[in-house]
């Protein structure tokens, strides 16, 4: 005979009660981490100064990094000798999973997924007038490359930062390369600007200003003005008071920052430490990008890795070694969930994706299993069940999807392979990717 089930001592005025002591922290976590929107994520920014930007600019970057393919490795055996692959990633793995064919076709139709005009760094102090000049020359070449359907899916401007000295600068490129946009028509889907040299909360506080009053002027949707913020300051990782100030600058960005750029050299610069040993990989860098992580994690603020300066440019050993570093430097990011990095010239695209795409393909069958194993089991304790050397929980789960939806979205992996292995739909897994099971 079985006992009756014991009396409940909590009555639904004591939950209420409990529910009203928490409701204020569940409506701020609501609104401060609402978690990824699963929009596709660039896996590079590609920083090109503006007097150089013309409307066949993705047309010919893919041709100079095809160029370089065609005369420094020509062939999938070459090339993974290039790149120092392991045995089991050598020439014949890269052409037997469609990586190599994958490589050439991505430089052919879409070399360059976010493109940032830089007049920032990498163009330089200049006379008003010229400035002025190549805003509007390269605010027009974007306007045609649209046109003719050749601009990035991607795309903004990296202004002068909000320093004293450069401020007002930086505000006027602004608002004339907007100005020249808005006369052809709309903004670009994938519009967005990049701020950089961020040092305070009250920079970030302007922004959203100038956001705000920018789009009443233009007679702009409210909130169509997003942002980046480029971490390259030791400031905006350390306050003064000894916070984390990459957070508030998240989170005080009145939801108008979409992603944090580091800045390798100029952060690790400020650290004094020397040309010879600034890196993506080194301590200090990393420790920045760890903290990044931190404070964007559950945000929907997307993250991207700084880029390597040595060039794959001049004799084959002199590319062949730059390529290595560099396919080493973008499978670390990618290790470590920093899905997205820049590139400086059109040699360095043949490995940002042949690396990102067998960081995609060389554990899409694994993954595949172990979900299509947890979405099968009727609750979490037996998802091992039939791949018993893993017991993946919710979490788990929710990142192995989160991991096909990008090697989905970056093109490493056809979606139909995907539902075939899993047994189910993308939409099911874009589900599961965006939020908890419950």
């Amino acid at each position: 005979m079985t006992s009756p089930t014991p009396a409940r001592r909590l009555g639904e005025d004591d939950l209420a009660d409990l529910d009203a002591i928490v409701a204020p922290a569940d409506e701020r976590m609501a609104r401060l981490y609402p978690g990824d929107d699963g929009r596709r994520q660039p896996v590079h920014t590609v920083y090109v100064p503006a007097d150089q930007v013309t409307a066949d600019i993705t047309l010919r970057w893919g041709a100079e990094a095809r160029a370089s393919l065609d005369q420094h490795a020509p062939t999938p055996q070459a090339f993974a000798d290039a790149l120092g692959l392991p045995v089991h990633m050598d020439g014949y793995a890269l052409a037997k999973d469609g990586v190599w064919n994958s490589v050439l076709h991505k430089l052919e139709t879409e070399p360059i997924e976010d493109l940032r005009i830089d007049l920032e760094d990498g163009y330089g102090s200049r006379e008003d007038e010229v400035e002025d000049h190549d805003v509007v020359a390269a605010a027009r070449a974007l306007v045609e490359a649209a046109a003719h359907g050749v601009a990035p899916p991607y795309c903004g401007i990296r202004f002068k930062s909000f320093d004293p000295a450069t401020r007002r600068r930086g505000l006027r490129t602004l608002d004339l390369f907007l100005g020249t946009l808005l006369e052809a028509g709309d903004l670009p889907d994938g519009w967005v600007v990049t701020l950089p040299k961020v040092t305070s909360v009250e920079q970030v506080h302007a922004m959203v200003e100038a956001c705000m009053r920018l789009e009443s002027a233009y007679g702009l949707p409210e909130r169509r003005l997003r942002f980046e913020v480029q971490v390259e300051t030791t400031q905006s990782i350390l306050g003064s008071d000894g916070g984390a100030l990459v957070a508030r600058l998240v989170h005080e960005s009145d939801g108008r920052c979409t992603g944090l750029h580091f800045g390798t050299y100029d952060y690790t610069a400020a650290l004094g430490i020397s040309a010879a040993h600034q890196a993506m990989d080194h301590p200090a860098a990393e420790h920045a990008k760890n903290v990044m992580a931190l404070a964007a994690a559950g945000t929907g603020v997307r993250l991207s890795d700084g880029s390597s300066n040595m060039l794959p440019v001049g004799s084959s050993q002199v590319v062949h070694r730059a390529w290595a570093e560099h396919s080493r430097l973008v499978r670390r990011s990618l290790e470590r969930g920093l899905y997205q990095g820049w590139d400086l010239h059109p040699a360095q695209l043949p490995t940002r994706f042949a690396a990102s795409y067998l960081f995609f393909c060389n554990d899409i069958y694994l993954i595949c299993a172990r979900l299509k194993v947890f979405l099968a089991a009727p609750g979490w304790s037996s998802h091992g069940a039939g791949l018993r050397h893993y017991l993946d929980e919710p979490a788990t789960a929710q990142a192995l999807a989160g991991f096909v939806r990008r090697g989905v979205h970056c093109g490493a992996v056809p979606a139909d392979l995907v539902e075939e292995l899993v047994g189910t739909d993308l939409a099911t897994l874009d589900r599961l990717a965006s939020r908890w099971l419950g």
